[in-house]
């Protein structure tokens, strides 16, 4: 019995939990459409204004009329008598008397959108007639809605005694009129005009045009047609004030506009004169004033376009951002006085490369070279990296506009060709692939060659050698992988020719003759003869030897022979053999068979490699060894490589028996047969998300898919240790002494690491979905961790980082949490979410959601890294979708403001960036969507992280107004 008891406690508290959060979901969208009603309010608010202005000008010109002619008067009552009623009927009320909230107080205010008041009149209460025949529609100027939604009904106040305006006003009514630019540029010609002039303007100076008393109809709530039925609402067209005037002057016949004091038009001349200066206040009166159906436009506009991006000014309360059309409201802050006076110019600071992490050995072969300066060349990302071994010092070639994809040197160790994938622009349109050629002395660009000509990118190059380096062979990544041969010095092609729709992996020239050609690929190995432009194909025979699946690579003999290594694991040696006249027929010629087969390795041979003197090296996949083969094919020594490196790519002769190694591992080993590899570099194999810099010491960490967890130094660009999880970080931050760091995976758990020795000191699961943000409040305390079930958990810390208590959740995000940040006292904290949301929690009051965000507009934050907010308007380019930026992240300086974007760049920005269009400095290098960005803690140095091309670029950060370097290169 106590036993179920306790379960149904838990029942109980488990259903309450629920109940709390699903009162918080609905709390949230109550206050969503608390918000569109307040936008409906506003509309119909704004109509009623409208309708106000056009009833005051009918009444000018009914009395207008009658002063001309008083036997109107009595048809003029008749037709009020008639709309009346019908106005009474339609919203259900007796008498004329429209009721909304206190008939206590009559206030009139015409006033432009910037909150401006232009004109504004006060009146004490007085009884409404309910004589119709005595009541015109001047009685109707002298009401005014209270904003009461309760009651629902209008008030009219104010009897007519005569129909002259002023007379029409109730006692003690006073005209208060804001100083006019027309005004004051003349002198009134006398006292009387003058005084006339100041009661006509606070009547009819929201008036553009005349407008006829039978078009009123039409503006309240339709036109009429001629047989007295309704012909439907106004047209789009005759919705503005201006417009509308003008639609009703078309539907009546046309009549002069005459003064209501028929005993001052002799002066026609002053008439005209007085009633183009009354226009043109009008006018000018009008155009300020922004109408209900123009911003319904300017709304479905923004709402139209999916990807678009824009925002609207409301001065002195908020900014209004729209994405995919949904609006994001950011509030000003109290310290920005003229927002449109700013002005956004771009930082006094610039980035320079200074360092590249990592070698992209996993699916790239030929890529790692080693030149007489004592400089290993390879390629990551955009960037092909010379890296002096000796002074551990870097340069950069950074001439490619997308991934470099292979490598070859020229005879004369100088010269280099890289061939570049073709990729897409921000606004997917296809970049053209092409071969760079440059000296590798000076990083100047000798040629580039095939722009326009090669498809989807380059796979392979190669130089030709007996005539030193004149011709280059290209094959590019085409569905027919088409075979290319360039003058190197003109820059032009001499001869093409498709080769095959199966993979190629692999071109070069014979050593000793520039007209044969050897590819080899998937299941085949073409011999090439090139004559006076012209190809000629062989396919090299297998014969009695099984048929691999690759030939992954080849080389040449000291004598000529073409040894490849293939999928099986054996080193094949191919020559000429004459033809068989039984199998290829009478009048065949020569063909090229398998001369001998030698077992290498276990698994794929991947790279294969001569040495002075005839000796062969060889590199495996599977077994992960380095094989010395003498000239005869006779092994001599074997290493293994360790399997946290992986198989072996690619093998390079350096000094006597030094080599290097490139591994699928993305890493670099340098070393000997008898004392072992180290590496050299090392990067990561996935997609990468996560990073942090230290608070305190020139370290950070960095995460990706490929389960690592790595520690590196910005100063030695070192690494000080890995480690393999078991799911893979997505991200990560440090805590603020500096001892812990905290790892988000991608199953809801999280890892606190020891820094100096990895080890895992604490562990957590929150939910069951990924983690996306890791963030500790300033002083420590508290650990925030956002995650892909939409909410944010809060954790206290104690011991230094290593022990964590469960404190509260933020439960009102619709979406997943993608970025947060902690405020300076540590109490609140600002989140971004998938679906554009930005919202403000206080921590310290129980995770409360703050649905009033106006509040939260001067507080300060500790970082800056949500790419939402007001701060940061700036930073988003017209047209974006919402995802175009990953990652932002602010100077520890407050000063500029680093982005990670999807088109490979990482921008700065001065900082803050609240305006569109902002100038931003560019930088490229990457080769994939930029996932994040992070300054280190003294700000001297800035690092990015690609995605898909696992590549961490360190820029140095370079203050003043010193001129920009031109990427190396250019």
């Amino acid at each position: 019995m106590e036993s179920s008891t306790n379960s149904l406690d838990d029942a109980s508290a488990d259903g309450s939990v629920e109940f709390a959060d699903r009162a918080s979901v609905m709390e949230t969208r109550v206050q969503a459409q608390e918000d569109e009603i307040t936008l409906v309010k506003a509309s119909l608010a704004d109509a009623l204004r409208r309708l106000r202005l056009h009833d005051r000008l009918l009444s000018v010109l009914k009395q207008q009329l009658v002063a001309v002619n008083p036997a109107c008067a009595r048809l003029i009552n008749q037709v009020c008598c008639h709309e009346s009623g019908k106005l009474s009927s339609s919203f259900g009320l007796d008498d004329g008397v429209l009721q909304c909230g206190s008939s206590q107080s009559l206030q009139s205010v015409a006033a432009s959108t910037n909150g401006h008041t232009t004109y504004s009149m006060s009146a004490e209460p007085r009884p409404a007639t309910a004589d119709r025949s005595t009541q015109t529609e001047a009685s109707e100027a002298a009401w005014h809605p209270e904003p009461n939604v309760g009651q629902g009904k209008l008030t009219l106040s104010g009897r007519v005694q005569s129909l002259h305006l002023e007379d029409a006003l109730p006692p003690r009514a006073k005209l208060h009129r804001a100083p006019s630019v027309e005004e004051d540029d003349e002198d009134p010609e006398d006292d009387e005009e003058a005084a006339e002039r100041e009661k006509e303007l606070s009547w009819i100076a929201s008036v553009e045009e005349p407008i006829q008393a039978s078009a009123v109809v039409g503006l309240r709530g339709g036109s009429r047609s001629p047989e007295g039925g309704d012909a439907g609402p106004p047209s789009e067209q005759n919705l503005g004030p201006a417009s509308s005037a003008a639609s009703a002057i078309r539907q009546g016949p046309q009549k002069p506009l005459v003064r209501r004091n028929s005993e001052k038009l002799g002066n026609l001349k002053r008439q005209v004169k007085r009633l183009d200066k009354k226009a043109a206040s009008s006018a000018t009166l009008l155009n300020h004033c922004a109408s209900l159906e123009n911003r319904a436009k300017e709304l479905v506009a923004s709402a139209g376009s999916p990807g678009s991006r824009r925002a609207t000014y409301s001065q002195g309360q908020s900014i209004k951002m729209f994405i995919r059309g949904r609006p994001i409201t950011m509030y000003i802050p109290a310290n920005i006085q003229n927002y449109e006076d700013l002005k956004m110019e771009p930082p006094s600071e610039r980035l320079e490369l200074d360092w590249v992490y990592g070698y992209r050995g996993r699916d790239c072969r030929a890529n790692l070279y080693f030149l007489p300066t004592g400089e290993a060349v390879y390629f990551i990302a955009c960037v092909v990296v010379l890296y002096h071994i000796g002074n551990r010092a870097q340069r950069h070639y950074r001439r490619h506009t997308d991934c470099v994809r292979c490598l070859t040197l020229h005879p004369d160790k100088v010269r280099i060709a890289s061939g570049q994938t073709a990729g897409v622009d921000k606004d997917g349109k296809p970049l053209q692939p092409c071969v760079h050629i440059w000296d590798s002395a000076t990083l100047v660009t000798l040629q580039q060659i095939g722009l326009g000509t090669f498809q989807r990118g380059v796979g392979s190059v190669a130089f030709s050698t007996v005539d030193s380096g004149a011709f280059l062979c290209v094959i590019d990544e085409s569905n027919e992988h088409m075979l290319s041969v360039w003058d190197c010095a003109r820059g032009s092609k001499q001869a093409e020719v498709k080769t095959t729709t199966e993979t190629v992996l692999a071109v070069d020239f014979h050593p000793s003759d520039n007209g044969n050609i050897i590819t080899c690929g998937k299941s085949h190995v073409y011999f090439w003869t090139l004559n006076a432009g012209q190809f000629a194909k062989k396919q090299g025979i297998f014969g009695k030897y099984k048929k691999p699946k690759f030939i992954q690579c080849f080389v040449f003999s000291l004598t000529g022979e073409v040894l490849t290594g293939d999928s099986e694991g054996n080193i094949l040696t191919w020559g000429k053999s004459p033809a068989a006249v039984r199998t290829l027929g009478k009048g065949a010629k020569e063909t090229f068979q398998i001369m001998r087969q030698t077992k290498a390795h276990e698994g794929s041979v991947f790279t294969l490699c001569t040495l002075q003197g005839g000796a062969l090296l060889s590199g495996g996949s599977k077994d992960r060894k380095i094989i010395r083969w003498s000239a005869d094919l006779a092994p001599e020594h074997e290493c293994e490589i360790l399997e946290k490196f992986g198989a072996v790519r690619t093998v390079v002769h350096m000094d006597g028996e030094e080599l290097l190694v490139g591994t699928t591992r993305n890493a670099i080993l340098r070393g000997s047969f008898s004392n072992g590899f180290v590496p050299i570099v090392q990067g990561h194999v996935d997609e990468m998300w996560g990073l942090a810099t230290h608070p305190s010491i020139d370290n950070f960490l960095s995460c990706g898919h490929d389960r690592q967890v790595c520690l590196w130094e910005t100063g030695e660009h070192t690494l000080n240790w890995s480690i393999t999880l078991e799911e893979y970080g997505l991200c990560a931050d440090f805590c603020p002494n500096g001892s812990v760091v905290s790892v988000g995976l991608s199953t809801g758990r999280w890892v606190a690491l020891d820094l100096l020795s990895a080890e895992v000191v604490s562990e957590s699961v929150d939910g069951n979905e990924q983690l996306s943000v890791m963030r500790y409040s300033p002083d420590g305390s508290c650990l925030a961790v956002g995650s892909h079930d939409n909410f944010i958990y809060i954790y206290n810390v104690t011991e230094s980082g290593r022990r964590y208590a469960r404190f509260g959740k933020c439960n009102g995000h619709s979406s997943f949490i993608t970025h947060l940040d902690w405020s300076k006292d540590g109490k609140y904290i600002m989140s971004n979410s998938g679906d554009y949301e930005i919202l403000y929690w206080d921590i310290a009051a129980g995770c409360k959601l703050l649905r009033n965000r106006f509040e939260s507009k001067d507080r300060e934050w500790a970082s800056y890294t949500c790419v939402l907010g007001f701060h940061v308007m700036g930073v988003w380019l017209e047209g974006s979708d919402g995802t175009d930026i990953n990652a932002l992240c602010r100077s520890h300086s407050e000063s500029v403001v680093a982005v990670a974007d999807d088109f490979c760049k990482v921008h700065l920005f001065q900082y803050p960036c609240p305006k569109p269009k902002a100038p931003s400095r560019r930088y490229e290098g990457h080769g994939s969507h930029v996932t994040n960005v992070r300054f280190t803690h003294s700000d001297s140095h800035l690092l990015s992280m690609g995605g898909k091309d696992t590549c961490i670029l360190q820029w140095r950060v370079v203050r003043g107004g010193s001129p920009e370097p031109a990427p190396a290169g250019q």
